[in-house]
């Protein structure tokens, strides 16, 4: 039998509705008025008088023709491409090893070492030690600048040793037995039974990974490993006219320029939004997963 509501609880239910329908257009709209702006008519535009509410103004795609001609864009979206799926396998192996290792029991010196690992959480070295540090072992101006020093997250690591330590310890009992060593346990056992939280650990280090430009800035000086956030940060600070040169259009620079910051904006965040559904459904039991410990 099911319980009928009350009217307050229905009434409760309504505005709730209201109320997140309400945050979720809010939310969308920055998203839509970027899409709508990318393929409005340059001239409407830059009148000022646009208001992007439902529809662009006009129709072009001259600006998304020059971003996948150009090939500063193009070399940075590979670029990130690159940093982000070897970044994240880098940053999973580490983050699968140091969480398998702190939620064993019995091992020498536990305590101390999760303690010094979890110092790194709150402080660190500073810009300047680090800077140094990868300058001295020569990884400045290489791929290794971009995907060694912010390869772990201690965050991470300690969600995914909670994850690990929820497995019962007769598993692992039953797979010594069996004659499984330790990768065999961590990666046939441990792995599969947490594959919500690795899911979601993933998708931050991912997100991070696709976003990421300030590390470029302080160590890359060679444009052909330039990911694709740092020249996008070069079109919207700077908007220089280098960009602009090679797209061929009638259409006056400046209007041009506009639309190109929003259509870059536009291929930067496509493949995140892409992706996002398929683990979505992982989040928040992950989340639970590795953050709860009975």
């Amino acid at each position: 039998m099911v319980e009928e509501k009350s009217i307050s609880s229905r009434a409760f239910d309504i505005f709730n509705i209201c109320l997140l329908s309400l945050l979720a257009l809010l939310t969308l709209y920055p998203f839509l008025y970027v899409l709508f702006a990318s393929v409005s008519n340059p001239t409407a535009f830059m009148k000022g008088d646009f208001v992007l509410l439902w529809r662009p103004l006009g129709f072009q795609v001259e600006s998304y023709r020059f971003v996948f001609r150009n090939r500063m864009i193009m070399t940075g979206f590979s670029n990130s491409v690159f940093y982000l799926f070897a970044g994240t396998a880098i940053s999973m192996v580490l983050t699968f090893l140091g969480a398998y290792v702190l939620s064993r029991s019995g091992y020498l010196l536990k305590k101390p070492l999760t303690m010094l690992i979890m110092f790194t959480m709150y402080f660190s070295g500073g810009m300047v030690p680090t800077f140094l540090t990868v300058k001295s072992l020569g990884m400045l101006d290489s791929i290794w600048a971009i995907l060694i020093p912010s390869a772990l997250s201690t965050y991470n690591m300690i969600v995914l040793r909670t994850a690990f330590s929820g497995i019962p310890k007769s598993l692992e009992e039953s797979a010594r037995i069996d004659g499984a060593n330790d990768f065999t346990i961590l990666f046939r056992i441990m792995a599969p039974l947490s594959l919500p939280t690795i899911a979601v650990i993933g998708l931050f280090y991912a997100v991070g990974r696709w976003n990421a430009w300030f590390n470029a800035v302080i160590y890359l000086r060679d444009r052909g490993l330039y990911p694709l956030q740092l020249v996008l940060r070069e079109i919207l600070i700077t908007s220089n006219a280098d960009y602009m040169a090679q797209a061929g259009s009638s259409l006056e620079l400046t209007a041009l320029g506009e639309l190109i910051k929003y259509a870059t904006i536009i291929v930067a965040t496509t493949p995140i939004l892409v992706v996002y559904p398929f683990i979505q459904r992982y989040f928040v039991k992950g989340m639970m997963i590795g953050a709860v410990k009975e």
